[in-house]
């Protein structure tokens, strides 16, 4: 990459942050997708200010060559488009080279989810998985807030102490893009939420005591971040599902998110009321689960409806 590839994507980067108020791991994603098409320009003896749609279109037949999978190459496209866009606005160039470059079609695969009764043994597994009572404690209320809210991991371990305070029947969540969205709690994980925060009151109250400087997070943690970091929370619940009986595999945060979205609509719940709670701008994003629901019920049909087994 030259150094005026380099300076390009600063420039856009910091525009994105500023204007757009982009999340830092949006701001990475983009960083990573331009320095690999800078690379491949530098590589064709080219650089941005001479960049043509040919070149452009070279790239994506380079990606597909290397059997990177449609939804990767669409958004590597994206942040090209984007770049460029921003470019021709900034009048570095006088026209869009990407303006009209089709991307490929994204096949949009339907989510993994776990079944109730996954649910519940990873429930009453986190109760009992960890060193110590603090940390089984700890453990429950993870998993209980974040199957009855839906929470994106990062919302869930960066709360702030203060969120769980008062009437715990809400939760307020600060999602993407800074939006504030109140989400409700069931009575586990009420109680979940009340027993951890009793011993984590207790835990920080013993550190001031020491001269240790207060933490402002629910879930705190010495690291740089303050709390529990996602990659922690991602480990731990792999733990928690090997001891649940349950695989590891099919295990992740976000997945229990799916979880509680298609357990809702399942029940009855109204489609934008989980658009709501799951903090969606679009509620074409959560008829996915809708289409979850339909697989479900057709795999239901198929393997136990009295002509079906027959045949």
């Amino acid at each position: 990459m030259t150094a005026a590839s380099d300076r390009w994507i600063s420039a856009f980067l910091e525009a994105q942050s500023a204007e757009l108020d982009a999340a830092r791991n949006t701001l990475l994603a983009y960083g990573r997708d331009l320095k690999d098409f800078a690379d491949f320009v530098a590589t064709a003896k080219r650089d941005f200010e001479s960049v043509d749609r040919d070149l452009i279109e070279g790239y994506m037949v380079s990606l597909d060559a290397l059997g990177l999978a449609a939804s990767t190459r669409a958004r590597r496209l994206s942040a090209v488009k984007q770049l460029f866009r921003f470019a021709f606005e900034e009048g570095w160039r006088r026209d869009n080279p990407a303006l009209r470059i089709k991307g490929p079609s994204k096949t949009k695969s339907l989510p993994k989810t776990l079944s109730e009764t996954e649910v519940e043994a990873l429930l009453t597994a986190a109760a009992t998985h960890g060193r110590t009572p603090e940390d089984r404690l700890r453990n429950a209320c993870l998993m209980e807030v974040l199957y009855a809210t839906g929470m994106r991991v990062s919302e869930l371990v960066s709360l702030p102490a203060n969120a769980a305070r008062g009437d715990t029947r809400m939760l307020l969540v600060l999602g993407k893009g800074g939006k504030e969205r109140m989400v409700p709690l069931s009575a586990p994980a009420r109680a979940a939420l009340a027993d951890w925060l009793a011993c984590r009151d207790e835990a920080e109250e013993a550190a001031r005591a020491k001269g240790a400087k207060p933490s402002r997070f629910l879930f705190p943690s010495p690291g740089a971040e303050g709390h529990l970091t996602r990659q922690r929370f991602h480990g731990l619940i792999k733990e928690i599902a090997a001891a649940a009986g349950v695989s590891p595999a099919k295990v992740t945060p976000h997945r229990l998110r799916h979880a509680f979205a298609t357990h809702l609509l399942a029940n009855g719940a109204d489609l934008r009321a989980i658009q709501t709670l799951l903090g969606h701008a679009d509620i074409s994003t959560t008829e996915i689960y809708t289409h979850v629901l339909d697989e479900r019920l057709k795999d239901l049909v198929l393997t136990h409806h009295p002509l079906a087994t027959k045949r």
